[in-house]
């Protein structure tokens, strides 16, 4: 049997992960570079877009995993361990990691990944660690380039999102406008 037809009877033809019908496209965790079922998870296009892209993550989306975390597959336990523990800034996120039990070796798995992929990491102006979802707050005045407003000293940036390829700039929304913001001009709020 192909990957993708056992992996469409596991799941019911839905996204293993929100439960939307039809799941579509195959996310591969393959730990040695060999495909198969068990190491592979059916998801929607919704899901594979933000967990391959984390600048398009939808917090809110990701409330599935409540249900999806409790799978007995161990890699639907794999993606729902990365996806909260990419979203930890969330409180809502933060509980639902705190009751996620995996067993030594999927959590060694779930590991694996983050710990291969984290790059150097996002500091404010004061050295503190930034995580996506973080609230900061722009510690200058800041001109933004092609919208002519300043974002002024002071304002808090809410959820913020970080860039994956550099490390010194983040994402956020200042004046209902999404801009880049360089992370020397912000500090971590509370």
């Amino acid at each position: 049997m192909a990957i993708d037809d056992e992996l469409r009877e596991r799941s019911g033809g839905q996204c293993e992960l929100c439960a939307a019908k039809p799941g579509r496209a195959i996310f591969d965790l393959s730990r040695d570079g060999v495909s198969e079922a068990e190491t592979s998870v059916l998801v929607c296009g919704t899901c594979a877009a933000q967990i391959a892209d984390p600048a398009k993550t939808d917090v809110h989306h990701w409330r599935c995993l409540g249900d999806a975390m409790w799978s007995s597959t161990p890699a639907v336990q794999v993606v729902a361990w990365r996806m909260l523990d990419r979203l930890s800034g969330e409180g809502w996120a933060q509980e639902l990691m705190d009751q996620l039990y995996l067993d030594e070796a999927t959590l060694a798995w779930a590991r694996a990944a983050k710990d291969r992929d984290d790059g150097p990491p996002h500091l404010d102006a004061n050295g503190t660690a930034l995580a996506m979802g973080d609230t900061v707050v722009l510690t200058k005045d800041l001109n933004v380039k092609g919208t002519g407003f300043t974002a002024k000293r002071g304002t808090a940036v809410r959820g913020i999102s970080l860039v994956p390829d550099n490390p010194a700039q983040i994402e956020g929304r200042v004046n209902g406008q999404q801009i880049v913001i360089l992370t020397e001009f912000v500090k971590k709020s509370g």
